[in-house]
């Protein structure tokens, strides 16, 4: 797989730091200790999105995204922090003053999932409504933030495990009393994205101190990806699950798209015939000038602070060139 110079040259304009140092390490494989990437690395903190994206949050007026963290969509603190670890946000006093109150308020002590509303009587998350596509975001976003060694963050990774209900259509006899109050989680067929963003969690942990039994639920639930050929149904394979799936969008917050699957699966080192055709989808949908496009922007307006189309399509080009790269075993793309 080869990129074009001129694309190349895109992807690394100063303008959109996030997406230059991703370049530069996970397409160029520069090391990190590189003075580009560590220049670019400092600059995503001092330019563009995300200083802009903490001054939002530090406004007094704007302290109700805090409170509401899930519920105001897109705006709420959930959101925020899923929008900074993408754009790869290093740990500062801010950050982890965000990352203590979410963990604060959302995390159940009881058993460390994360819901969607705090505690009315206690500290904590209120029990009962933690679902898995935001645990598995949180997790994510915190491991992604620099709380890796954070106790509250492994409590969050083994509920991750604990919970895990990869069902293809058949009931199950014997279920958690979660399981049963949220069926559009874990009902006779698993929510995809109940399913994606818990691998998400997972698979961002360090592989050399991965678990045992974190290495058993990745494999589980990839393989609950790889039976449904990324993004089609398991008993029929001519059909689609989700048509909006096959349109790109960047960011996907609790959604998801074929891409975002790939990138997870190849990030984990998958390279499975089955995995073929959404490889295929990923292939037709360059264009002409060798980029890819937003091409679902609907959510975007809503974000505390919106990407410009420009900015989504970098992104949308990254990782697809970023899942082409891992699929052709690290083909070069210099131009």
């Amino acid at each position: 797989m080869v990129m074009d110079k001129s694309t190349l040259e895109w992807l690394l304009q100063p303008n959109c730091p996030s997406v230059r140092y991703d370049t530069l390490v996970d397409l160029l494989e520069r090391p990190l200790s590189d003075p580009e990437v560590v220049s670019a690395q400092r600059a995503i903190m001092t330019t563009g999105l995300v200083p802009s994206i903490l001054d939002k949050l530090a406004a007094p007026e704007n302290e109700e995204h805090l409170h509401r963290f899930y519920h105001n969509k897109y705006r709420g603190l959930v959101w925020q922090l899923l929008v900074l670890a993408e754009l790869g946000a290093t740990s500062q006093e801010q950050i982890r003053y965000l990352g203590d109150h979410l963990l604060a308020h959302s995390q159940v002590v009881a058993d460390g999932g994360f819901s969607t509303f705090p505690a009315s009587r206690t500290a904590g998350g209120r029990a009962g409504v933690t679902i898995p596509c935001l645990a598995g975001n949180m997790v994510w976003a915190l491991l992604r933030l620099g709380f890796r060694d954070d106790p509250r963050l492994e409590r969050g990774m083994a509920w991750l495990i604990d919970h895990i209900a990869l069902r293809d259509g058949e009931a199950a006899p014997e279920q958690k009393e979660i399981f049963l109050k949220h069926d559009d989680c874990w009902g006779t067929h698993t929510c995809f994205m109940g399913a994606i963003k818990p691998l998400k969690g997972l698979a961002a942990y360090p592989k050399e101190e991965r678990t045992p039994a974190m290495e058993q639920a990745i494999a589980d639930y990839a393989e609950f990806f790889l039976i449904h050929h990324v993004y089609k149904r398991s008993h029929d394979l001519t059909k689609v699950a989700r048509p909006g799936w096959q349109r790109f969008a960047f960011p996907l917050m609790y959604q998801t798209d074929v891409l975002e699957i790939l990138d997870i699966l190849t990030g984990l080192g998958y390279r499975d015939p089955r995995m073929a055709a959404a490889i295929e989808l990923v292939q037709a949908k360059q264009k002409a000038n060798g980029r890819w496009q937003a091409e679902n922007v609907s959510l975007n307006a809503k974000l505390l602070h919106p990407l410009s189309q420009e900015e989504q399509d970098k992104f949308v080009t990254l990782r697809a060139f970023r899942v082409l790269k891992r699929w052709n075993a690290g083909g070069s793309v210099s131009a």
